[in-house]
């Protein structure tokens, strides 16, 4: 039976490998079905009960993870790193800018 520890580190593993396949899959077909690939695999080492097994499941997947990496991996544009990330940053609240000055009526 896996701890709770390894239990968290089959799922980030699961969470990682996904993302790090959105990197490498660019069409979404091609993704689909190399996710379905990825979860069979995680599914048929469901069944492990020996904890010293888990962990050398868990090692094996981890390090084929970091061989696997992408080398410029796709960032969300408006997370940290993206490319839309604080592109337009907040007016300083000390300025006051009214669009509007100088029209008639006004």
């Amino acid at each position: 039976m896996a701890s709770a520890v390894q239990r968290l580190r089959a799922i980030h593993l699961y969470r990682h490998s996904l993302k790090n396949m959105l990197s490498w899959a660019v069409r979404r077909e091609v993704f689909y079905a190399e996710a379905e690939r990825i979860r069979s695999e995680f599914d048929q080492l469901k069944t492990l009960d020996d904890p010293i097994q888990i962990e050398r499941a868990l090692e094996r997947g981890e390090a084929r993870l970091r061989d696997h990496l992408h080398p410029d991996p796709y960032i969300v544009p408006y997370r940290p790193g993206g490319s839309m990330y604080a592109r337009n940053p907040p007016f300083d609240p000390s300025v006051h800018i009214h669009l509007d000055f100088g029209r008639e009526g006004h």
